[in-house]
């Protein structure tokens, strides 16, 4: 099978893009790298079923083309972290909408199953826990900058399935809850890597609000392997399918497992939402996943504790650690000043 991966450098595409490559599928990806790495990919670049590109999907004639050569397409270029959602909500809302249309009108040319992520974003501040894949979205006014992240993919859904009641175009919507592990970065804000780097460097953990808000954290291990089951089921076409786990932590209770596995001497700093983000920045109190639709169509649940994916994040941060260390001390220039 032929797979195109959009924003295939980023975290979760790049973990897929390896999974498909290993069990022998022929993998192309485009990503701009505004928010995805090179670095993700670096170690499949040079394999002979892989492909890359380093373009913006608004490049009509490019899409058409790598469209043309798959047979599914996983639609994950978008823009992503909390952070860069409340700096940047123009970028925001024109990536994720536009990006998505431009998408879903080059595959329905070819009818290619086009799975298209979403996010636990749309359940907004729903109380109504464990958050069902047909329940009401509940979200805030839209003079909240916050919202326009969760807005624009909610359009993203309503785009995608669209496409497949009225031009008969195969889709698959998966709702990511918190994916995490090695080569996520927390430079966008993403909890999990910046509570692990600051414990390794035994700097302040820094929460921000109360910490009692909760979440559900999966290893990027089993939302790839969720990922691969849905595609090859055809009953999951039209649907869409939360993917996470339901094992629940407040944030404060995750740092704590994170100074412990670390062995870390850091403090716990709390930082109000205000000075974090912005003035009236509101926060979702729970976020966790009903799950049975995922295993009735897949069989499968994830289940990597949280222990073992903090203890992965960890392990990925210290070699990565060590392989900049490295370069930097071999350096004639680093050399030269140590010299006498």
């Amino acid at each position: 099978m032929r797979y195109l991966i959009t924003g295939g450098a980023g975290f979760i595409g790049s973990h897929l893009a390896e999974a498909l490559l290993a069990r022998g599928d022929r993998v192309f990806i485009v990503d701009d790298l505004s928010t995805g790495c090179v670095d993700n990919i670096r170690h499949i670049k040079g394999h002979d079923r892989f492909h890359y590109s380093f373009d913006s999907i608004n490049n009509k004639h490019l899409l058409a083309e790598l469209v043309d050569e798959s047979d599914v397409i996983f639609h994950f270029a978008a823009a992503v972290g909390v952070r860069l959602i409340v700096e940047s909500p123009v970028r925001t809302i024109e990536t994720n909408v536009y990006g998505t249309q431009l998408v879903l009108d080059a595959a329905s040319k070819k009818k290619k199953l086009v799975v298209t992520a979403s996010t636990s974003e749309v359940y907004g501040k729903s109380e109504k826990i464990p958050f069902q894949e047909d329940a009401d979205l509940v979200l805030g006014p839209t003079t909240k900058g916050r919202w326009s992240y969760a807005a624009s993919k909610a359009l993203d859904e309503f785009l995608a399935l669209s496409y497949w009641k009225e031009k008969d175009q195969p889709v698959i919507v998966v709702r990511f809850f918190n994916t995490v592990g090695p080569r996520q970065t927390g430079r966008y804000g993403m909890v999990l890597p910046n509570f692990v780097k600051q414990a390794l460097d035994d700097a302040p953990i820094t929460i921000y609000g109360t910490g009692q808000q909760s979440r559900c954290f999966c290893h990027v291990r089993d939302t790839v392997e969720s990922l691969l089951r849905l595609t090859a089921n055809e009953r999951a076409i039209g649907e869409v399918v939360n993917i996470g786990t339901d094992e629940e932590i407040s944030i404060e209770g995750l740092a704590h497992l994170v100074k412990q596995r670390t062995k870390s001497n850091s403090k716990l700093e709390y930082v109000p939402y205000d000075k974090a983000y912005e003035p009236g920045f509101e926060d979702m109190v729970r976020r966790m996943p009903a799950l049975h639709k995922l295993q009735s169509l897949t069989g499968f649940r994830p289940s990597i504790p949280l222990a073992t994916i903090v203890d992965d994040v960890a392990e990925h941060l210290r070699v990565k650690s060590i392989a900049e260390f490295i370069p930097a001390v071999a350096s004639p220039s680093v050399v030269a000043a140590t010299l006498p």
